[in-house]
């Protein structure tokens, strides 16, 4: 019984000392918490939602208000080595577009990034977006075209539009009409967790 008890304990300590799963949140000043108070944003929210679900993972926010695809392809070699997640999250495109980076550019970088993921053995969800309508229709159904295309391509998940529900709703952003307020960011999160939820592992439920 000593025996059977001792090794019982190891195992608890090998267990305790296990890293948790890792989510790497890639993104932009969308997932940065920009202009909101600290720990309000959707991806501090995903931490809650995880804990109240029992879900044992960890969530890295590797985001950097102002990143582009190429800035999110640069820095992400690095990201997966510290890292090692489980699934990688990417929210990037917008900027490429307000810089008018050209689509076939933004294009490489997603794929350079799933295919950097997917290498290291990590699911990988991608946020698709839309660019205001200022662009024109066109632009705009070309410029969203590309993560579908990726995501069906590459067969990983895909949220459709990060601002799903909220878009038209000028009370639910900041001064500057880009950048979500607080009270959106729960919305936000409701966008992404219902693909998200599925990526995760049940063995990490407690």
């Amino acid at each position: 019984m000593a025996a059977w008890s001792g090794t019982a304990h190891a195992a608890d300590a090998q267990a305790a000392t296990q890293p948790k799963p890792a989510i790497v949140v890639l993104g932009d000043s969308l997932s940065a918490e920009y202009g909101l108070p600290r720990d309000t944003g959707w991806v501090n929210l995903l931490r809650e939602r995880l804990a109240k679900e029992r879900l044992d993972y960890s969530v890295a926010n590797s985001s950097i208000s102002g990143d582009t695809t190429s800035g999110g392809r640069a820095r992400l070699t690095a990201v997966l080595s510290r890292i090692k997640p489980d699934v990688v999250i990417v929210e990037l495109g917008a900027n490429d577009a307000l810089r008018g980076v050209p689509l076939a550019t933004t294009e490489t970088n997603l794929r350079g990034i799933v295919d950097a993921s997917q290498a290291a053995h990590a699911k990988v969800l991608l946020i698709g977006m839309y660019v205001p309508p200022n662009y024109g229709p066109d632009y705009s159904q070309k410029f969203h075209a590309v993560y579908e295309r990726i995501a069906k391509e590459k067969k990983v998940s895909l949220v459709p539009f990060l601002l799903a529900g909220i878009a038209d709703k000028p009370a639910m952003f900041q001064a500057d009409q880009i950048h979500p307020t607080v009270q959106a960011q729960p919305l936000l999160l409701d966008n992404v967790w219902p693909i998200l939820k599925p990526l995760l592992g049940a063995s990490a439920a407690h």
